[in-house]
């Protein structure tokens, strides 16, 4: 599924819908997004009846283009993957040799 965004016309920001669909989830036991704009911090996803993850989270539309993202899937054990969105808008390589995701959040 797209990133979903709702753009604020009453400040600047846009919220944003952050889910992982239960294919992508596995045997995950829970799921977290870490953000450029969050400071990079854990945000927890919500478990869908489905299987999947899903949050919302507002980013500011004044301090750039565009944020870099990924997502973290912990298993029973507390093991981590770290994984990017499959629809992201777009893809940023790291200097780790991988990539982030990438959401806009200029209105187009």
């Amino acid at each position: 599924m797209p990133l979903k965004k709702q753009f604020l016309k009453s400040r600047p920001v846009v919220k944003v819908t952050f889910e992982i669909p239960a294919e992508a989830a596995k045997a995950a036991s829970s799921a977290y997004v870490l953000c450029e704009a969050q400071g990079w911090q854990k945000e927890p996803l919500k478990r869908l009846k489905n299987g999947g993850f899903k949050t919302v989270l507002e980013l500011p539309t004044d301090q750039q283009d565009d944020f870099e993202f990924r997502y973290c899937l912990l298993d029973e054990a507390g093991n981590e993957q770290y994984d990017n969105d499959w629809q992201a808008d777009g893809y940023r390589p790291t200097p780790l040799g991988v990539e982030n995701s990438v959401v806009s959040v200029r209105a187009s």
